[in-house]
């Protein structure tokens, strides 16, 4: 008789009770290749395509005037022949009556500026808030590239600071394998966000550094979560010889896994929503870009905190000689449990340990061992 269905609910509802079955930590070295992969990709295309900078970062001239009717392209024409220079972006912003054209080009000097103005106004006629055509209709702000750096090295500060906060919160508060384990997936979910700015290029501007150090946090936080868990369940364990570290580390993955796709879609609903709002009802350029980059963070920091961060955290702990003489112990009493002699157990390597987490990461939990908690 067939017992696929069955297995497959089997597989569902241990996953909605947090009772595991699903081997997070066995296949970690999948989940490497895989990642390696991507990282490869995205460090190609940000050396080969670079960023597409704001010009908050790049330094140039913004200019703004009611959109009206007014064809983009034909605006095009009419800055560059009276400036010279060729904009590198015109686009319309907003909706309804409150509609703004927006032009971004080099940096400009003010006769510059002051003749893009007046053509402006002799070919479009902007009016102002009061509704009579002037050329105080055109606004024009101007950004030098020393704020574009100033602006990145504090960026870069904060998020140095930001490092080091949290990788001795982290050894204080858990242990210094678990901070760099999160550390680690932070890097790679910045690496990805970056490379996926490059592959698309999506402009990088203050807003989207504003949510890229959002999302970090948000993927910090799911890490904690998990780690807290590995934490509880390994309280202890050393005196036990019911399972390895990493089957414990695994069952906190399990038992936390559907909070973090929760907590994923209930985040993702209202940022898509956010996006929405931003780009096809208002128009508001810094909404999108906040949007979007909370967007694709939430998405990746969720694949870090369950595929990688636990995983490196066993890589990690797989290395200590008290780890790997309680997994061989654990081994030992499994076969003589089972009735056969230990053989070549009792020298047992990291690749034995890997493969009982993949036989085992499905055992029945004790009770009275503390793995029952689900968020």
């Amino acid at each position: 008789m067939n017992t696929t269905p069955d297995t497959k609910v089997s597989v569902a509802q241990r996953m909605l009770t947090g009772a595991g079955g699903l081997d997070f930590v066995g296949r970690r070295k999948t989940w490497y290749s895989i990642t390696a992969v991507v990282i490869v990709v995205c460090f190609a295309a940000i050396i080969l395509r670079g960023f597409s900078l704001g010009i908050d970062f790049s330094g140039g001239t913004k200019m703004n005037m009611p959109a009206g009717g007014i064809n983009p392209s034909s605006v095009s024409q009419t800055f560059e022949e009276a400036t010279g220079v060729e904009p590198e972006q015109v686009q319309v912003v907003g909706s309804g009556e409150s509609r703004i054209l927006e032009i971004n080009s080099q940096r400009l000097d003010q006769s510059q500026i002051d003749a893009a103005r007046l053509a402006l106004f002799d070919a479009y006629q902007p009016k102002d808030s009061t509704g009579t055509a002037s050329p105080d209709a055109i606004g024009d702000s101007t950004v030098s590239e020393s704020w574009g750096s100033t602006i990145t090295h504090r960026m870069l500060l904060s998020l140095g600071i930001f490092l080091v906060l949290i990788f001795g919160y982290i050894t204080l508060r858990f242990e210094r394998d678990m901070a760099i384990s999160a550390i680690a997936a932070l890097g790679v979910d910045g690496i990805v966000i970056a490379g996926i700015y490059a592959i698309t290029g999506f402009e990088v501007t203050p807003a989207t550094v504003i949510g890229w150090l959002t999302v970090l946090a948000f993927s910090l936080y799911d890490t904690v979560v998990v780690f807290d868990k590995v934490k509880e369940n390994a309280a202890g364990f050393l005196g036990s010889r019911r399972r390895t570290y990493a089957e414990l580390a695994n069952a906190a993955v399990n038992q936390t896994v559907m909070r973090s796709i929760s907590t994923t879609l209930f985040s993702a609903i209202p940022i898509a929503s956010l996006m929405v709002v931003a780009v096809w009802l208002m128009g508001v350029g810094t909404l999108k870009d906040l949007a979007l980059v909370q967007l694709i963070g939430v998405v990746e920091g969720t694949f870090s905190s369950i595929f990688l961060a636990t995983p490196f955290l066993v890589s990690l702990k797989s290395r200590q000689a008290k780890i790997r003489k309680h997994d061989a112990a654990v081994l030992r009493a499994r076969v003589q449990v089972a009735g056969e002699e230990p053989g070549d157990l009792v020298d047992a390597s990291v690749d034995v340990v890997e493969e009982s987490e993949k036989r085992h990461v499905s055992l029945a939990q004790d009770p009275d061992a503390g793995l029952t908690w689900r968020p």
